[in-house]
């Protein structure tokens, strides 16, 4: 099990008052904070090493393209990859699913095609399949959720037909925190022939994926929700695939020859990295993901599963207090939201801010889900390795105080 107290003293940010409270911070599932090997990762980097990457032959040179390569491995070995060449970096979790769009969807679908995805989706891996239906005539299929918010397996069923030619599913509702059962999802696209793209954003940082043992097609994920810097993530393909699509950006580092009307791309990953990347955020990210990986995936796991069906329990307790999701810590991750029945989310998150705490107030990236579960919005708490079970009671407490101002107004 994961010694919380001894992880706090990693996270500097964390050791400060806000509106003169202490700092809890439940917005993890936005963006996680980064421990000091991380920060100090980067300021290392810019400060000692700092040089554009691959071109080079000076020392500075070479020692950051060794080091930024090196990611790679590193984030091989935490997904499982079978080799690093199927790493693609990325500037983040949007990108990495555009990436697939453009380059593999827009090479490979046809008009009639069909594109399935779930309604509890983030629009970054909603929004690119829109437009590709819009330009080529793929037709976007939906499985809907049940009323304990998991995904109906009954419908996606119904819906994988020959025509299925995609599956874009979450791994990890970033609202519900709903985790889906990925294997089982590839195996049945794969039965008709299609492909699976996971949107690991939420899924791969807390609980962690083998990309071998789910045999999914492609997976996207972030480096600022993984302990690590923003401007970073990761595309993940079969080599095969990878191969086989066109670039998605064009420019320097992606070509192998260019001539006056032509030219032939780099081999993979490299043809997908245009441009100078985020060289210092990528070789942070690596220092992360080590940092994730000392912990142990399985200890992140089971700490936020206590964290989540503590959190369930107290929240449970505070009257008028609506709750979405599974409200299964088997079956869901730690983010839970919910709403007062006559509150704005963003008022109970304006006031839980003056109280120290940060959550999440809004859509969240996910209108769609909004509209099934009925409401314009609703607040999120979210949980990480730094969470601890008092915070959830300054939570609770919080919302008391949430309820008393309202009631007073009322009056």
């Amino acid at each position: 099990m994961l010694d919380v107290a001894k992880i706090r003293k990693d996270f500097p940010i964390l050791h400060q008052e806000i509106n003169g409270k202490p700092l809890v911070y439940f917005d993890s599932a936005s963006t996680a904070q980064k421990p000091k090997v991380v920060i100090d990762a980067l300021v290392d980097y810019y400060s000692s090493y700092n040089s554009n990457i691959h071109r080079g032959i000076h020392s500075l040179s070479e020692k950051a393209t060794e080091a930024y390569e090196n990611v790679r491995n590193i984030v091989a070995s935490f997904i499982n990859a079978p080799q690093p060449e199927t790493i693609v970096f990325t500037h983040n979790t949007t990108e990495a699913i555009n990436c697939v769009a453009y380059g593999w969807g827009r090479k490979f679908l046809k008009a009639g095609d069909e594109i399935l995805l779930t309604e509890v989706e983030h629009h970054s891996n909603m929004i690119p399949w829109q437009i590709l239906s819009q330009e080529k005539g793929v037709v976007l299929r939906w499985v809907p959720i049940t009323e304990n918010h998991t995904l109906d397996l009954k419908k996606l069923d119904d819906l994988l037909t020959s025509r299925t030619k995609l599956v874009a599913v979450t791994q990890m509702s970033n609202v519900l925190g709903t985790i889906n059962p990925l294997k089982q999802i590839v195996q049945k696209a794969h039965a008709v022939g299609a492909r699976v793209i996971v949107d690991g954003a939420q899924g791969v940082p807390h609980a962690g994926i083998d990309v071998q043992e789910i045999d999914c097609d492609f997976l996207a994920f972030p480096s600022h929700k993984t302990l690590g810097p923003t401007g970073a993530g990761v595309l993940y393909g079969k080599m095969e695939l990878l191969e086989a699509m066109d670039p998605f950006m064009t420019g320097g580092s992606m070509i192998l020859e260019v001539w006056k009307e032509r030219a032939t791309w780099n081999k993979v990953p490299h043809k997908f990295e245009a441009g100078t990347p985020d060289i210092g955020e990528v070789i942070a990210f690596g220092e992360a993901v080590k940092y994730l990986q000392n912990l142990g995936m399985n200890n992140v796991r089971q700490h936020e599963k206590k964290m989540t069906a503590y959190a369930l329990e107290r929240l449970s307790e505070v009257d008028d207090l609506i709750i979405y999701g599974p409200k299964d810590p088997e079956l869901q991750g730690g983010i839970i939201s919910f709403n007062f029945k006559e509150i704005h989310p963003h008022d109970v998150g304006t006031i839980l801010d003056q109280e120290g705490i940060a959550i999440r107030a809004g859509h969240h990236c996910a209108q769609p889900l909004m509209r099934v579960l009925g409401v314009q919005g609703t607040a999120r708490a979210s949980f990480y390795v730094y969470n601890e079970k008092s915070e959830v009671d300054k939570l609770v407490d919080a919302l008391y105080k949430v309820k008393e101002i309202f009631q007073s107004v009322g009056s």
